[in-house]
């Protein structure tokens, strides 16, 4: 975000931003007060609205630098790997890894911040909602992708292999948060990619 021509940030704007994104990460959105986030930081709120404007703008700036850190191994996988299978196997597992990292909070943070969301904060829940929804299509995608190339069977059902993944990324998340570990989270994911369609023969 801009600063006024002239005046120096006196903080380090992306160690406060990853301060903050634990903060959010560790007690969802309507779980953080600003009062929370100031003392977290030591950054006052003039500066903190400065940097970052108001606590909307403050999470939504906490969701991009999450999807381009703890939580890009998502996007990298499928980006990355050339078949589904691949890309999600690798998914799942960086999941379990990430999930319990004892570095920062548990879990992900765009599953886990809205829960608990007051008519206030509904905006929140939707766009953590969307996002969600996005990162299921793109799994769907890159099914679509082996069943035209005919690496999978014709007939898979991309939509319904997407849908049960995300439900078993959004599970890991929430048994992580539940204290399960590294090796629970692995033994997860090898359990849900015995569902995987047999593939074509060469």
């Amino acid at each position: 975000m801009a600063v006024s021509r002239g005046r120096r940030r006196q903080f380090d704007t992306e160690r406060v931003l990853d301060t903050i994104t634990h903060a959010f990460w560790r007690s969802g959105y309507d779980g953080t007060s600003l009062a929370d986030l100031t003392s977290l930081t030591g950054v006052n709120p003039p500066s903190l609205y400065a940097a970052f404007g108001d606590k909307r703008a403050l999470f939504f700036e906490v969701v991009a630098f999450y999807q381009k850190t703890y939580g890009a191994f998502t996007v990298h996988a499928l980006g990355d790997e050339p078949t589904a299978l691949l890309a999600i196997t690798r998914m799942l597992r960086e999941a379990a890894v990430v999930y319990t990292d004892p570095g920062h909070p548990k879990g992900c943070l765009i599953i886990s911040a809205a829960n608990g969301w007051t008519p206030q904060s509904s905006e929140i829940s939707d766009a953590m909602r969307d996002l969600r929804t996005a990162g299921r299509d793109a799994i769907e995608a890159k099914i679509k992708v082996d069943v035209d190339a005919g690496l999978l069977p014709t007939g898979t059902d991309a939509h319904g292999l997407a849908v049960f993944f995300a439900a078993v990324v959004q599970g890991m998340s929430g048994q992580a948060r539940d204290g399960a570990t590294r090796e629970e989270l692995e033994r997860i994911a090898e359990t849900a990619l015995k569902v995987w369609p047999v593939p074509v023969a060469a």
